[in-house]
């Protein structure tokens, strides 16, 4: 899944990690909760089909969902999950053709996620040449992973997911550690900082540690991010106009689409422009 040209993240085109809404039954629509807020329109039990849910599992607003106040499901994305728990976890049945299996479809979907998302990280801890150090023991935990995956429902529903992310964040945190390491200077640690709102603009960020940091609506206009950690770091409606991500390490398309940018922003090639951009 390496890029041949080194790129930062995982290759964009591997359908394994990439959402195919068509291939899977809206389980992102059913099995996870809405809490009324600015990013959905109403609250929604888990397990509960989202009203805009048509019969064909496709989403009825698709085309306005920011307009009708759903601009959350615009930023999320199950890396895959949805597809494999539909096609391959429970073998094409679908929770509505064979209601036996909604609750343990529903119950696998945030597991499988989570899986998911570890393999895309894992994916471009390997991409990266400083990482060499690591990269068998990256390898195996990419095997690992992979094999959870194919696990059946039962399996996955028990599995301790916490147990599986701590092993592998700690390899995920070496590899940051080995290549931002080559930025030279000191640099930043902010991981879990609260900088909702903070005023970054123009900010020298090159390998900074901002992993799990909040940066809700911080304004990050025309700043240099390269070789930043960004995982898991909440990116919602910060500014990042003229700013520079390329080689940012750990950032998703998610992140991205939740933050507000700009023609000029500089984004690693594997990542979309998101359109309301």
């Amino acid at each position: 899944m390496s890029s041949p040209h080194e790129s930062p993240l995982p290759d964009t085109a591997d359908p394994a990690l990439r959402s195919d809404c068509a291939s899977c039954f809206g389980l992102c629509c059913v099995a996870l909760p809405f809490a009324a807020s600015a990013d959905f329109a109403l609250d929604k039990d888990a397990g509960t089909p989202c009203p805009n849910l048509r019969t064909d599992f496709r989403c009825g607003i698709h085309t306005r969902l920011r307009e009708r106040g759903f601009s959350g499901c615009t930023v999320f994305d199950c890396f895959g999950a949805g597809q494999k728990v539909s096609q391959v976890t429970f073998g094409g049945r679908d929770w509505r053709g064979a209601p036996e299996t909604a609750r343990q479809m529903f119950e696998v979907f945030p597991v499988m996620r989570q899986l998911h998302e570890l393999l895309w990280y894992l994916s471009e801890a390997l991409t990266l040449p400083a990482a060499r150090p690591v990269h068998a023991a990256l390898r195996a935990a990419r095997e690992k992973t992979e094999g959870l995956t194919r696990g059946g429902a039962g399996e996955l529903a028990a599995l301790d997911v916490p147990a599986h992310r701590d092993e592998v964040n700690a390899l995920l945190l070496r590899t940051s550690e080995l290549v931002r390491a080559a930025v030279p200077g000191r640099k930043k640690q902010r991981r879990g900082a609260d900088l909702m709102g903070a005023r970054l603009k123009g900010a020298d960020l090159r390998g900074a540690c901002l992993r799990g940091a909040c940066l809700i609506a911080a304004d990050l206009t025309g700043a240099d991010l390269r070789t930043a950690d960004l995982i898991g770091a909440d990116l919602r409606d910060a500014r990042l106009a003229g700013a520079d991500l390329t080689g940012a390490l750990f950032l998703t398309q998610a992140q991205i689409d939740a933050a507000r940018g700009d023609a000029a922003t500089a984004l690693p090639p594997s990542l979309t422009r998101p359109a309301h951009w």
